[in-house]
């Protein structure tokens, strides 16, 4: 039996990018299960993320890099703690685990807020493919926001364009 939801899918893998620090990411990682009377015992998770070569932190989980491509590390596995979370258990308010992942932003810019960069290419659960959207269907700002009213030092620069242009009218 499995709960009822829209993607009637029995697991579902949460990655949520929690705060964009200057020079790291917070990520706040949910496996859910859907499924009545089924526990996951010793379960995986393995993730391909351009970023999970400057790891810096996991908390509540274990984690180990996997060198699929040789020495690129951009995927890894994160299983969990014996006697903490090892055992996902069946649907209901404890059917989930959780952890925090710290990523350190590279010098390359590689990974940024758009297109889809924050979350990660491909997710396996216990070896089974979980399906992803494309990229570009991941929500992102509109167009339009770029061009907001100007807040903090932009409108005091913007004052004292103004008041320069004033003087140099007031001296013509």
């Amino acid at each position: 039996m499995v709960q009822c939801t829209e993607h009637m899918c029995p697991i579902k893998v949460h990655w949520h990018v929690k705060n964009n620090y200057k020079t790291h990411w917070r990520v706040k990682l949910t496996v859910t299960n859907f499924r009545y009377r089924t526990n996951y015992t010793k379960w995986t998770l393995a993730v391909h993320h351009p970023s999970l070569r400057s790891l810096a932190n996991v908390s509540s989980f274990l984690y180990k890099p996997l060198m699929v491509y040789g020495a690129s590390n951009d995927t890894g596995m994160f299983y969990g703690i014996d006697g903490v979370n090892a055992v996902l258990l069946e649907a209901g308010s404890n059917g989930n685990v959780q952890s925090e992942i710290l990523l350190q932003k590279d010098n390359n810019s590689s990974f940024s807020l758009e297109h889809g960069w924050p979350f990660p290419w491909r997710i396996y659960f216990n070896g089974d493919e979980c399906a992803m959207p494309s990229p570009d269907t991941y929500p992102s700002l509109p167009s339009s926001a770029r061009f907001s009213a100007p807040t903090g030092f932009g409108s005091i620069k913007g004052y004292l364009q103004i008041l320069v242009f004033i003087v140099l009218i007031g001296i013509v």
